[in-house]
């Protein structure tokens, strides 16, 4: 049985650490997440030190690159980390999502599981997710993005595709340049609460996009809530139901009891094709089917919203 490992190193806390062996068709792939806490130079240090050790780095709690007006943005702090990396590819996710989260949207409502058109979506950050943004804009859903209200604490929701992207065409260039600690919840920020602006919360029936948002600003109480998203731990599972949540729906499968950030499929599937770079949409297509990867769907109550 031929064995390969990948190991995400993430910014984010490490109280969200796991390590699981999966088999995909014969092929085992050791799969590790290590959290650094928000330190900076603890996390450079790791991605040298993995280089050419594992098959694959995912690059986790923060992004390395986004989309937005058809080109592609380099975060500069990101970017310093992985630096001293040469062996070893490390993918962020940003590649799969594009690709995944369009297919599972598309598959949630060929399959009669959601319904999409008129229901009103909360997508925390579309910047992050353009991919998701556009094909719940597609299937008719009426979509609400949360990147200003969220990201930068300003209280001015987004309600079209295009003026999303007119935004981040301005303000990529930007925040690419900032610490990514100033609009986006890293190390023991991630198990803090802050309840934000929860009316948006309350006037949505499906909350989508990076869980780090929804669980740092998501009110007490969310009844009957779709939750679509992933990073999803078990403490994150009981977090849910007791919010009231209807139905969790996790774009990766469930490894072990938990969900990991696409920057982990995105690192097993390039392993899996033993290639050294990010691969093209066509090629995760082809592997997502090929290993019959599916979305985690786990329903918490009998009635929900949708």
């Amino acid at each position: 049985m031929n064995l390969k490992s990948v190991i995400s190193i993430s910014l984010g806390s490490s109280s969200r650490d796991a390590v699981t062996e999966e088999n995909f068709d014969g092929e085992v792939i050791r799969i590790e997440r290590r959290g650094t806490d928000g330190d900076k130079e603890k996390a450079r240090k790791l991605f040298a030190a993995y280089d050419g050790k594992v098959d694959a780095i995912g690059l986790g709690g923060t992004d390395l690159y986004i989309f937005a007006g058809g080109k592609r943005y380099t975060f500069r702090e990101s970017a310093k980390l992985i630096e001293n990396v040469k062996k070893s590819p490390v993918l962020d996710g940003s590649g799969l999502k594009n690709s995944l989260e369009r297919i599972v949207i598309a598959n949630l409502e060929k399959n009669g599981i959601i319904n999409f058109y008129g229901k009103k979506v909360l997508l925390v950050c579309g910047v992050d997710r353009f991919g998701m943004a556009e094909a719940l804009t597609e299937a008719g859903a009426q979509v609400t993005f949360g990147d200003l209200i969220f990201g930068l604490g300003i209280n001015l929701p987004i309600r079209s595709l295009k003026v999303l992207a007119w935004i981040a065409s301005i303000v990529a260039p930007v925040i690419t340049k900032m610490p990514v600690s100033w609009f986006y919840p890293v190390g023991k920020e991630q198990t803090k609460r802050l309840e934000r602006y929860p009316e948006y919360f309350h006037d949505n029936a499906i909350i989508a996009g990076d869980f780090h948002f929804i669980r740092k600003f998501m009110p007490e109480q969310m009844t009957g809530k779709t939750i679509i998203t992933n990073t999803v731990t078990k403490e994150d599972r009981e977090l849910l139901k007791k919010a009231g949540v209807h139905c969790l729906i996790t774009t990766t499968p469930n490894f072990n009891g938990r969900s990991f950030g696409t920057n982990v499929l995105e690192a097993a599937l390039v392993a899996l094709a033993g290639r050294s770079c990010s691969l093209d949409a066509e090629e995760y297509e082809k592997l997502l089917e090929k290993h019959n990867i599916q979305p985690g769907i786990e329903y918490f109550s009998v009635k929900g919203s949708v």
